[in-house]
């Protein structure tokens, strides 16, 4: 199975206070260990969860841990087991029109585009806690 994985996830991970803490460590292991047969994420979530993580924490420190999981460092014993897609001007243009259809229902740009990018590669399900996404896309939490 392919799994796309939203922010909250990565943001989680990093914040033991947060009540999904648990919840992605668990997640973030399983997918490192091949759980799933391939994971993704994309550039805008890449910048959502490292700027979330810097505004909330104020700590530049916290948001390069994110940022460094997300794209792995060896060298730190990060494996790289992500692989980053990126939104293009087709994306975009999809991304758009699914915000106009679905932004009532709580979804952010940065969402849709994920939306977009998982038809796009046929990736299978969402990592999320967020259930603005569900009747959407297959959504595992």
């Amino acid at each position: 199975m392919t799994a796309f994985i939203d922010t909250g996830v990565f943001v989680a991970f990093n914040n033991v206070d947060d009540r999904n803490h648990a919840r992605a460590i668990e997640i973030l292991q399983r997918a490192m260990s091949g759980e799933h047969r391939s994971v993704f994420t994309s550039d805008y979530v890449f910048d959502e969860a490292v700027t979330l993580a810097l505004m909330r924490t104020k700590k530049p420190a916290t948001a390069i841990e994110i940022g460094e999981l997300i794209l792995g460092n060896p060298p730190r014993g990060i494996p790289r087991f992500i692989e980053l897609l990126h939104v293009d001007d087709e994306t975009f243009a999809r991304a758009w029109a699914l915000f106009k259809r679905y932004s009532a229902k709580g979804l952010s740009f940065t969402d849709c585009t994920t939306i977009a990018l998982m038809k796009e590669e046929g990736i299978e399900s969402l990592i999320s806690f967020d259930r603005s996404f569900d009747g959407i896309v297959k959504r595992l939490e």
